[in-house]
């Protein structure tokens, strides 16, 4: 990245919601308990589609790979904003940002295939239910897993790899609490119409793939529904799906948001809180979502807290 007279760059400053010194201690209390929330909700998903037998199944492998790649996202942000929030250093190393940068990108970017991809699982367990067990078989879920990672990080190889190559003339503060790609390209000293072209066009397409297959997957699954006579039946199927399209319209709303509208309607103070949204209460919510209604998972989590009980 160039800097102005050939200066060494040692990093940027994280402004984050300094301009906001009322709201840091709230806001360090609120994300701390939600923080908590959130590691306890993704392992508690994790901990049983390991241990109870009737959760190994390719949903709940793929919501357990769900839980760990939300858990990994708000560690890689949330921990560094809740020492930011309480002092007085608020800077962090060029190699941290750019480490911080590929690897948001990269889970962003392998949650969207994910999520592609457990609508998949869905359209096989509703329309294709005798065939269920044979289409999803655990070495092609295991493939499907590793495409989404790989494919997600090789993506965020080439975004981070084209915002550093962003000239930023020495400037450093960076108006948000964690390096994201909108502020880092408002510290640009050039015009940034190609690199936010070449970023939209790599974004859509990558957008593109997944909400097309969850598209067609659950226009085939409502097919499939509709065809089914019992009312009861009916609601058994779309209540399968409902938790997914919920974790869905939340993670594609948010993300399209901060990524895909033109830079000169970004709003800096409205980036910094869609960005609390999609790094802290999304994560959190996730596990609550697939378990609220979700008869399996609440069976097994009493099963487990007995078992507990039953042993001391």
């Amino acid at each position: 990245m160039e800097q102005k007279n050939g200066s060494s760059f040692t990093g940027f400053i994280l402004l984050g919601f300094s301009d906001r010194p009322q709201l840091e201690l709230v806001l360090f209390v609120v994300l701390l308990v939600f923080y908590l929330f959130t590691l306890l909700g993704n392992t508690t998903i994790i901990a049983l589609s390991h241990l109870d037998p009737h959760l190994q199944t390719p949903m709940y492998f793929f919501l357990s790979n769900l839980s760990f790649l939300d858990l990994c996202y708000t560690t890689s942000t949330v921990p560094q904003l809740l020492v930011h929030l309480r002092g007085a250093d608020k800077s962090i190393s060029f190699g941290g940002c750019v480490a911080q940068l590929f690897v948001a990108l990269g889970l962003g970017g392998t949650e969207c295939i994910l999520l592609g991809v457990m609508a998949l699982d869905r359209y096989a367990a509703i329309c294709k239910p005798l065939q269920y067990t044979v289409i999803m078989h655990p070495r092609l879920c295991a493939l499907m897993a590793s495409a989404s990672w790989s494919i997600g990080f090789a993506n965020s190889s080439l975004q981070t790899v084209l915002i550093f190559l962003v000239p930023l003339c020495g400037r450093n503060k960076l108006d948000h609490f964690f390096c994201e790609v909108p502020p880092l390209l408002k510290l640009a000293c050039v015009d940034t119409t190609v690199y936010e072209s070449e970023m939209f066009f790599v974004s859509v397409i990558f957008l593109f793939i997944p909400v097309a297959l969850i598209t067609v997957s659950y226009g085939q699954i409502v097919r499939a529904v509709l065809r089914i006579k019992s009312s009861a039946g009916q609601r058994k199927a779309f209540g399968t799906c409902g938790s997914h399209i919920t974790v869905v319209s939340l993670f594609y709303g948010t993300a399209i948001y901060a990524y895909l509208q033109p830079s000169n309607n970004y709003s800096q103070d409205q980036g910094k809180f869609i960005s609390l949204f999609y790094t802290i209460v999304t994560p959190m919510v996730n596990p609550i979502i697939y378990t609220l209604r979700n008869k399996d998972v609440m069976g097994a989590m009493k099963k487990v807290l007995w078992r507990g009980h039953d042993s001391r």
